[in-house]
Order: C-alpha cells, then sequence, then structure tokens
C-alpha cells in the first residue's frame, strides 16, 4: 500500500479524489487513492468513474512516480492529454506552503511531460472564509420528497419534432457551459435522457444527462450534470425548474446523493444555496 491513511485522512478538508473529482464522504477511503495509482498503470476507467458513461479512454492519469506523500502533506500529481497537455498537482494539507510546493511541482512536470498548462488544485473546508473557485455540493435524496416541479420541461426526445429542432442552436451558443460537447454525445447516442425547458416552441433550457450508477461504496449516486439556460430568459424561474425536474427524476429511480461542483456566487451555485444543498468545501485552481 502506497498511502498512509492516518497521515493522508487529517489532510482531506474536501473530498476531492485526483482524476475521479468529489466523491461522497463515505465513500472517501484510502482505497480510492490506491486505486487511481493502479488506473494510471493500466490506463483503464475505474469502475465507478462517472466519466466511463462517454465511453473511450480515461484521458487523464495519476503520475504514481512523482507522488509526495508525507506527514504534513500529500502531492498528487494527474496528466491529462487533451489539448496541449495539462499537469495538475492536487496539494492536500493545512499550511499554505503546501500550494507553493505543487506549484513549483506542476511546473517541473509540465515541462518534463511536454504539457503547455501547470495547475495547482487546493481542496479547502466548508468553513473556508471567502471562498473562490468552485463549491462542493450534496444533495441527499433521502432528506425529503422532491415533487416533479409544474413547468414547461419535459425530455428533449418528449417535445414535437420541431421544438427538438431548436436543441441543436440552444446548444451551440450555450458551447462554454458544456451544452455542444453534451449535443454531440446525445447525436451519437452515448448518454442518458436530458430535460429540457422551451417557450414558445424554442428550446431556451436543458439539464443532462439523467443518469444514476453506483459509486464507490455501492449506493446508487444521480451523476453530475450539464445545465444552462439561455441568458434571455434568466430570471423567470426556469433555472429553478429544470433543476428541480432532475432531482424529481434522481430520486424517482432510486438515487441516494447528487454531487454538484459550481462556480462560487454563480447562479448555480446561488440556486443550490437556496435550494438547501449541504456544503462540503471548495476547489480552487490556480495556475502554476
Amino acid at each position: 500500500m502506497f498511502f498512509r491513511w492516518d497521515w493522508l485522512r487529517p489532510q482531506l478538508t474536501a473530498p476531492i479524489v485526483p482524476t475521479l473529482g468529489p466523491v461522497h464522504p463515505d465513500a472517501l477511503s484510502v482505497d480510492l487513492f490506491e486505486d487511481i495509482l493502479r488506473a494510471a498503470d493500466t490506463g483503464a476507467f475505474l469502475p465507478y468513474d462517472k466519466d466511463r458513461r462517454w465511453g473511450g479512454e480515461k484521458d487523464e492519469t495519476a503520475l504514481r512516480s512523482d507522488v509526495v506523500h508525507q506527514p504534513e502533506r500529500t502531492l498528487i500529481p494527474a496528466l491529462t492529454r487533451r489539448g496541449r497537455g495539462t499537469v495538475k498537482v492536487f496539494a492536500y494539507g493545512h499550511h499554505d506552503s503546501v500550494a507553493n510546493e505543487a506549484a513549483e511541482l506542476a511546473a517541473k512536470l509540465a515541462a518534463q511531460y511536454d504539457a503547455v498548462n501547470a495547475k495547482v488544485v487546493r481542496p479547502l473546508g466548508p468553513d473556508t472564509g471567502s471562498p473562490r473557485g468552485t463549491r462542493i455540493q450534496l444533495k441527499r435524496f433521502t432528506d425529503r420528497t422532491c415533487p416533479n416541479p409544474d413547468g414547461p420541461v419535459r425530455p428533449v426526445t418528449g417535445w414535437p419534432a420541431a421544438v427538438q429542432e431548436t436543441f441543436a442552436p440552444f446548444a451551440e451558443a450555450m458551447a462554454a457551459d458544456g451544452l455542444a460537447f453534451l449535443h454531440a454525445q446525445m447525436q451519437a447516442g452515448r448518454c442518458g435522457p436530458v430535460l429540457a425547458a422551451a417557450v414558445e416552441n424554442r428550446i431556451v433550457g436543458a439539464i443532462g444527462p439523467m443518469d444514476v450508477r453506483p459509486d464507490a461504496i455501492g449506493r446508487p449516486q444521480l451523476l453530475p450534470q450539464y445545465f444552462a439556460v439561455l441568458p434571455d430568459v434568466r430570471g423567470q424561474g426556469l433555472g429553478r425548474i429544470l433543476w428541480r425536474a432532475a432531482m424529481h427524476w434522481g430520486q424517482t429511480r432510486g438515487a441516494a446523493y447528487q454531487l454538484l461542483q459550481t462556480e462560487v456566487g454563480g447562479p448555480s451555485d446561488r440556486l443550490c444555496q437556496s435550494e438547501g444543498l449541504a456544503t462540503l468545501g471548495f476547489s480552487h485552481t490556480t495556475r502554476a
């Protein structure tokens, strides 16, 4: 075993695992960290990796030989070959100096692996003052019933053909929020249903794909979705209706929870906070 749990566990201020992202606190274990190192040797997806739904091969791997694991800090670098390549060093530890050490390591490894980008990912606890970056939020489906909201929301395939045809321009307009990628996956038949809101026979918002899969301890998890509403129709409550429709979908299909990452202070962040989701911590990414 590479990691010592008595060293690592006190350093985990937020439940983030390299190459996997946020995990449920109950699933957080030394085995997860051992698994990402084993996966680095094979290049295969882990059985509970949320990115398996897209098919293909895992394009982000931990750099096992470059891990720093000590009683006060743990630095775990990961390499992705997307684009021109990125090295991200996940910096675990309570002292501010851990971020500087991670930045030095990221820059060194980016040069070594011919990657253009070098970044540091710093998990931060839920009590962090003036947080930046992304908030990790937990929606528990066991807390209360998620009723189906009234509103113009249904699966994309449930709308008339003329309305369905408006999804492509909507997705292109919201490409920065991942909707163009989602549309490509839909066309290839690689993902579950997508819920869409339409106004005057035009799709103006969407959330998806909808998919429930077991996590590392076998608990059913509603996987993260892409979520966007056109700017010209915001402020009418469509985002909240879409989100509640997605939560209803997940609960009625047996999901126990969902983890979400939202930009601190952004519209989705404010929405989730107003819906009573629990903050598990934050993730702050900086360039090295």
